[in-house]
């Protein structure tokens, strides 16, 4: 069953392929051997009835469907590898001639990974950019941790006051009428944080506790709800309490309640320096970012739409996996937004194409580079992977030991990215060059991707 092949535009390849009569013969006696227990004919028990009889009952092409998968999931294989194409599509069948005394002839019509022209990759010059923590930003961040660790303390002697934090019950009326989401009962509120409609915090000012009043609002133009755009709202309002942050006292005390550090000293000096060390990779990360997007840039390829919507597909499976985190559904999302999933998927398509590209071109400047996957990685990748799920290093090798491609291909990724970005040059973030390319590295295939997949070769 020979292929011949023929490369078209767009990355799309044509094989067109024969079985031969005695092949194709053998495929449909495969098929009934296979179904003969569905067949039922007069004179027979189910299952009995010759080969012969079913083809004159049923006719030969109540056979062919299977006969026609067996005889293309060898050939298929086969030609795949006899031309070593690398298929990122399904393949689309046209049968140009089948019959039992015709054998099969036919094409398949896929789309393979397009060819990566690189121009220049070694030693690009990519901004850079490094902010120096100050003291300020420990200070800053001092002071969130002591918000974190503040106490709310009840106020009984006076009216709501600006950065007050009241528990309220409301009820909200549009022309008299109560409406959706619009009533709570001890819901606390924190005055001066506009997380209200304009007008409404406002106007619990100068309110005492057990106080009942109403307050009269107007919802945006832009407002969400398409019911209440623009509308003029009445709100029942009544105060059950009225507190105020409390916040402690920043000294060598405090510091020995909230960490391992004995005075405040050192506790800021550790801040800083953990603070120099996240603005230090992040730096990094960043100029990996632009070094990707310079090669990227650098390089031509046409991408097929094809990829494009699978690598679409996975963003979106990330994005509700992510969300499952977070005990949210994608489903209720998208309802929320209003957005089909095909929506959504489409808000994908720029950012997956810009992803397929950074993989393409990583995998090509490897190959350029001639970067290498040794064991010792391979062992090393293991032994990080199981250490993270807390499971046994053997158990894990076991499972992928016979499919480690995935992880060679994680591996080499980053040991091309790795020696690309050594090998740039650093050029001062301040210059005209743009250094924000997060969608421009190659989607990371994680330890949890890993795991997953060994998982899956397990099953």
């Amino acid at each position: 069953m020979a292929a011949t092949i023929e490369k078209k535009d767009n990355n799309i390849v044509v094989l067109t392929m024969e079985a031969t009569q005695e092949e194709f013969a053998a495929a449909v006696q495969k098929s009934f051997q296979k179904n003969k227990n569905r067949f039922q004919i007069p004179g027979f028990r189910k299952g009995k009835a010759p080969f012969q009889m079913v083809k004159k009952y049923y006719g030969e092409g109540a056979l062919y469907d299977d006969a026609i998968d067996f005889v293309i999931n060898q050939a298929y294989g086969e030609a795949i590898s006899e031309h070593n194409l690398e298929v990122v599509s399904r393949p689309e069948l046209d049968i140009l001639e089948i019959g039992e005394d015709k054998g099969m002839k036919y094409t398949l019509t896929v789309t393979v990974k397009p060819e990566v022209k690189l121009g220049r990759y070694e030693g690009v010059e990519a901004p850079y950019h490094y902010h120096e923590p100050s003291q300020d930003d420990v200070d800053s961040e001092v002071e969130r941790i002591r918000d974190r660790h503040s106490r709310m303390v009840s106020v009984e002697d006076r009216a709501v006051a600006d950065g007050d934090i009241v528990t309220i019950d409301y009820e909200g009326f549009v022309d008299g009428v109560a409406f959706q989401g619009g009533k709570a009962e001890g819901h606390d509120l924190t005055i001066g944080s506009n997380s209200f409609i304009p007008g409404f915090e406002e106007q619990l000012l100068g309110h005492s506790i057990d106080e009942s009043f109403p307050i009269t609002v107007q919802f945006p133009d832009e407002y969400h709800s398409e019911e209440l755009k623009g509308k003029e709202a009445t709100f029942q309002i009544k105060i059950h309490a009225i507190k105020v942050k409390e916040l402690p006292e920043v000294d060598d005390e405090f510091v020995k309640d909230i960490s391992e550090f004995d005075t405040l000293e050192e506790y800021k000096k550790d801040l800083l320096d953990k603070k120099i060390e996240q603005a230090k990779a992040r730096a990094d990360a960043e100029f990996q970012n632009s070094v990707v997007q310079v090669i990227c840039d650098n390089a031509e390829v046409d991408v097929p739409d094809c990829m494009i919507d699978t690598e679409a597909d996975e963003m979106v499976r990330e994005q509700s996996m992510r969300m499952q985190q977070q005990g949210i559904e994608l489903s209720q999302y998208l309802q929320y937004i209003g957005q089909t999933k095909d929506d959504f998927k489409n808000t994908m398509k720029a950012s997956a194409k810009t992803r397929v590209i950074g993989n393409l071109v990583i995998e090509a400047a490897g190959k350029a580079m001639d970067i290498q996957v040794t064991d010792e990685d391979i062992d090393q990748e293991i032994e990080n992977i199981a250490k993270q799920y807390n499971i046994p290093k053997e158990d894990l090798a076991a499972r992928i030991a016979s499919n480690d491609g995935f992880l060679r291909e994680s591996i080499m990724g980053r040991k091309t990215v790795e020696a690309l970005t050594a090998s740039a040059k650093k050029v001062d973030a301040h210059c005209d060059h743009d250094h924000g390319h997060e969608e421009s590295a190659p989607k990371k295939k994680t330890a949890k991707t890993a795991k997953k997949k060994a998982e899956d070769t397990e099953a």
